[in-house]
Parts: C-alpha cells; structure tokens; sequence
C-alpha cells in the first residue's frame, strides 16, 4: 500500500436471513451469522471435500432461519468411533454419513430405523430430542437415500403402490432404493446386477425383502438381456443406480437399445452428473415422457435429514431454484 493511501474499509450490512453481507472494496462475501447459540450438524465421511452437502444444507437452514451449520470432517472407520462419540460430548444435532462409515456407523448407535436396518448401511444420524426439544445423547440411524429417491417420485405426481419396477444395481443406493420401495408398497421388484463381488450382496436384499415385506423380489443377471427386455416391458418403473452413465463412463449404457423402452415406462436414472445420460437419451428416442436424473434424489434426501434433525420441512422449488434443479 502506498504511502497516504488510505486502508480498505469492511462494511457489515445486516440481511433478513440469518446470513451478513460483508463488503471488501468490491468483493461481496455472504458470511453465516455464527453465534454462541447456533447448532451443528456433522458430515462424516473420507474423503468429503469434493461434497454438495453443505451448500444444500446451509441453503436450507439460512432459508428456514435456523441457527444451524453443517460442516464437513474427514471420518475413515479408524477415527469413526471417537467422532461418532463427538456428537454426543459436543450436543450436536447429528451428521450425515458417508463412505466408508455407512455399513459400520450402526456399531456405535443406540438406535437404527427399519429402513436403515434392512438395507445395511446408515447416512443420517439424529440426536434425539425430549419433549423440551433438548437433545438427548441417544443416537439414532437412518438412510435417507431410498427416502429421497422415493419423494422424489411423489413429487412428480406418481403413486408407485402396487408397481412392478425394474432395478439395475447392488451397490449403496440400489440397496436403500429397493428396501425403500419394498416397505412403502411396490409389488414386484427385479433387481439386475453383473455377477461381480456384488451380486451376492443383491441376492441377499432380495432374500430380506422377500422375508419381510409384501414385495416379490428377485435376483437376476444382467448379462441376460433377454430377460432384461422382457421384465422392462412388463414394468411400471424402471431405475439404474449404477455409476454407468457418469464421468469416466459417460458414453455408456447398460441399456443395449431403445427398443427395450416402452413408452409409458417411468425411467429414472441416479446420476446427476452429466443431467442427461445416454441411458435417459435412449429413453426419450423411444417415446418415454417420464425420465428422471438423480438431482432429486440428492436434495430429497438431503431435506428429509434436516426434517429429522429440525422437525422444519424446507421449502422445494427454493431450493430447486438455488441449486439449479
């Protein structure tokens, strides 16, 4: 700085929310209103520092007025115990939990929800409150994935009950789609995967599922597109919650051709990025008007946990509307 010249002044100008505008020369930083008050809830996973969970989250809790934060740790299984534990020591609200923590998380819990339990794997965590609304120290686990896919349908105007769908996928989020489902009434679900380290882990949901809920379930393999074809034709809704169709395999589908569409079939895919897959593509060239990407299930999901942790609903196309949906 040059002799005389005078020091860069920062301004505070107070918003409605509970978010301040700093101004600095011709920069503006929107700054969270930190205080001796406010609540914090966890995001526990490694690595974490690429997630769009805060930015949902704190969208959400500056929207709804809450004096909340979500902030971001770097948990492996190692650490996992001892930071579970921090939410207890430190009153936290809970965390969001991710990989690798989701099937070892229950270990340490007090509590775990049906869903959650089924399906084997945990990416939400509450505290509990009394009935003053003070957090308790009893830790409860939920997954919220399959919650969030399955909203996100609602929200299009569907009503699943009674459906026959058409799963490919065993991984996480497969998992929680399909247990999910199953308990809030899909009829028939078939589940395809190729026979890797995962298929035995899908034969496994479908034994649950069919031991205990109304759903039929089964395991098939999809190296048989025969099969594939003819149980697409026959179903109400079709998912992939496979990483097909995402960065590094963006060119891809595990649909062979369009012809495996028929054109009232709801088609939804998990992947949000890129929006339009080639599977979503192959879709809408047969005629289907109703295909979906994952950017729902993402923010459902993500706004079903905040519902569990401050009992407030946030408000949907705000956020659609903020995060570009």
């Amino acid at each position: 700085m040059q002799l005389g010249e005078s020091e860069p002044q920062a301004t505070d100008e107070p918003s409605a929310s509970r978010t301040s505008t700093r101004k600095y020369r011709k920069e503006v930083i929107i700054m969270p209103n930190i205080t001796g008050h406010t609540e914090l809830v966890g995001l526990m996973a490694y690595p974490i520092r690429h997630s769009q969970s805060p930015t949902t989250h704190n969208l959400a809790y500056d929207k709804n007025g809450d004096d909340v934060v979500q902030l971001a740790f770097e948990v492996d299984n190692d650490s996992l115990p001892a930071a579970v534990e921090s939410i207890r020591a430190l009153k936290m609200l809970g965390s969001n939990i991710s990989m690798p923590n989701k099937t070892v998380v229950h270990k340490y819990l007090d509590e775990v929800d049906e869903a959650a339990r089924l399906c084997g794997a945990i990416n939400t965590v509450v505290n509990t409150r009394d009935a003053e609304g003070n957090v308790t120290g009893k830790l409860k686990g939920y997954n919220t994935d399959g919650m969030g896919y399955w909203q996100g349908i609602k929200e299009e105007g569907i009503d699943f009950k009674g459906m026959k769908m058409v799963l490919i996928g065993t991984g996480g989020a497969a998992t929680a789609i399909a247990v999910r489902g199953a308990l809030d009434g899909i009829a028939e679900m078939h589940i395809f995967n190729i026979k890797d380290k995962f298929y035995a882990r899908g034969e496994e949901i479908v034994d649950t599922i069919n031991k205990n809920t109304d759903c039929k379930a089964t395991m098939n393999d999809l190296a048989d597109k025969d099969l594939l074809k003819k149980l697409m034709q026959e179903a109400d809704i079709f998912c992939d919650a496979t990483g097909v169709g995402m960065h590094p395999l963006e060119d891809l589908s595990n649909i062979p051709d369009p012809s495996f569409f028929r054109k009232d079939l709801i088609v939804t895919d998990t992947v949000y990025a890129p929006r339009e897959t080639v599977m979503m593509k192959q879709a809408k060239k047969a005629g289907c008007d109703r295909v979906y990407n994952g950017m729902s299930m993402m923010l459902f999901q993500a706004l079903i946990a905040i519902e569990l942790y401050t009992g407030k609903s946030t408000p949907v196309d705000y956020m659609k509307e903020k995060l570009g949906i």
